[in-house]
């Protein structure tokens, strides 16, 4: 991006700015043609008014070189806003790279394979950008996650602890959303129209993208932690104690995904003082049996996986932009 310094001129009642030239020639502008002006707070963005935004396509070569990945690659492509992949290739892409895209195409949502053959493969993004919303993708995500929470919880004081085994396959549908919406948040950073359509700033933006970042990791947490409760032999007493503080945590994590997205700071207020009064509960159940022997590794392990969890929420919480006295 090219910046350019320009002085404002005033002809009768109006203020007047000029356009660089090369910027003009380059977008083939002339006499008569109308653009497009945003404004923000403190700044003004002019764009060609031109309704359709051009693809982006981006070709690799195969075979790649051997330091690369190719659903490294294709991940790379996507999160950064391509809407057309191709792979081409002068020799036969091999059967297990073939199979290793078509894996990559289940993590990757709105991205799919519409031409293939020996040795070329396209792939395009066959959703709208605009009709999407990151408010709703982030709260799915919140959704998902804090499923996967309740799941844990009562798998502490239940025998039946199968479900935790299914875990995991929550947890890519987690990282689909988290790799849709990062995506969407990096096309809106270099396009005025969807930042516009979604009514978001550029701090907004990436706010977004940090609270994506909690979510994602949140998420890979609790799957960490229901390895931990289906391979833990802790007693009854001890697995009943951390439900009792821990069960009801969703109504306190609710409450920070309401504050980011409204965004309301006296809701960010109240649900940060709730995550204080819960990370008390929880570092109290630790200290009341710090003083008995042989108290079991377990118990402490699992107190602090539901610490790190409780962080997660609360640095959600801690996004909302606080309000200063003017």
């Amino acid at each position: 991006m090219t910046k350019f310094i320009r002085r404002l001129q005033k002809i009768g009642s109006s203020i007047l700015v000029s356009l660089p030239k090369e910027w003009v020639d380059a977008n083939n502008l002339e006499k008569g043609i109308q653009v497009e002006i945003e404004t923000g707070n403190d700044s003004i963005s002019i764009s060609t008014n031109k309704e359709i935004r051009p693809t982006k396509e981006l070709v690799i070569s195969y075979p790649l070189h051997k330091e690369e990945n190719i659903v490294a690659d294709i991940t790379g492509a996507y999160l950064l806003g391509y809407d057309v992949i191709e792979i081409n290739s002068k020799l036969t892409i091999s059967g297990e790279d073939r199979e290793q895209i078509r894996n990559s195409m289940r993590r990757l949502v709105g991205m799919e394979i519409i031409e293939e053959d020996s040795s070329h493969i396209n792939m395009q993004f066959l959703l709208d950008s605009t009709t999407l919303n990151p408010e709703k993708i982030l709260k799915r995500m919140n959704s998902i996650a804090l499923g996967m929470y309740d799941d844990i919880t009562n798998a502490l004081i239940s025998d039946d602890k199968s479900n935790l085994e299914s875990l995991s396959n929550r947890d890519i549908e987690v990282n689909r959303q988290y790799f849709l919406l990062v995506r969407l948040i990096r096309s809106t950073l270099v396009d005025t129209r969807l930042a516009n359509a979604f009514n978001l700033e550029n701090i907004d933006i990436l706010d977004y993208r940090v609270a994506a970042n909690i979510l994602e990791n949140a998420g890979d947490v609790i799957v960490e932690l229901s390895t931990l409760i289906f391979n833990s032999s802790l007693s009854k007493q001890y697995a009943t104690k951390i439900y009792t503080v821990v069960k009801d945590f969703n109504l306190i994590a609710d409450k920070s995904i309401d504050a980011f997205t409204k965004p309301d700071r006296l809701l960010a207020i109240e649900s940060i003082s709730l995550h204080k009064e819960y990370e008390k509960k929880l570092a109290l159940l630790r200290t009341t049996l710090e003083s008995k022997k042989q108290i079991p590794i377990d118990f402490l392990d699992l107190i602090y996986m539901f610490e790190r969890i409780a962080q997660s929420w609360g640095d959600l919480a801690d996004l909302v932009q606080p309000i200063y006295n003017e």
